[in-house]
């Protein structure tokens, strides 16, 4: 096994991302491994806001691992940017090695030298396993999340 990098995505891993995506119990039910337009543009949307960054482990060519941070501006917490950590993702034969507390390090290591004051996270209350995962590398489950499908 080669070291795991960790790099933006360009637009040929977003099929690699997409299947990433719907790997995933939850990701199956809402997420197409296919590209289409939809995805055509959120990439183009994501690639091109300077708040954004779609994040790959990429482990000698092979997509193991995403995730999306977004930087969020504030007038709370004295003005302090936050990030947002969304879609994290290991392949499902990478699961269970370290890799996701290396990505998850990894992003709060980029968040810390950017400046941002927090990072958040949300995560399905279904998910015990991912609470915990969590819970170890020192987030607190300090506010209740509230979701309105449109």
């Amino acid at each position: 096994m080669t070291e795991v990098i960790f790099r933006e995505a360009v637009r040929a891993d977003l099929p690699a991302v997409l299947a990433l995506l719907a790997d995933d119990v939850l990701g199956r039910t809402r997420d197409l491994p296919e590209v289409d337009a939809a995805y055509e543009r959120a990439f183009a949307d994501l690639d091109a806001d300077p708040r954004n960054e779609l994040i790959v482990a990429d482990d000698g060519g092979e997509l193991v691992g995403c995730f999306q941070l977004t930087y969020i501006p504030g007038l709370g917490r004295h003005g302090a940017e936050r990030c947002l950590i969304e879609s994290v993702r290991v392949r499902s034969d990478r699961r269970g090695r370290g890799l996701g507390g290396t990505m998850m390090r990894w992003a709060i290591d980029r968040a810390r030298e950017r400046g941002c004051a927090l990072v958040q996270l949300t995560t399905d209350k279904q998910r015990a396993d991912a609470h915990r995962f969590y819970r170890d590398l020192g987030f607190v489950a300090s506010h209740e999340g509230m979701k309105l499908a449109l």
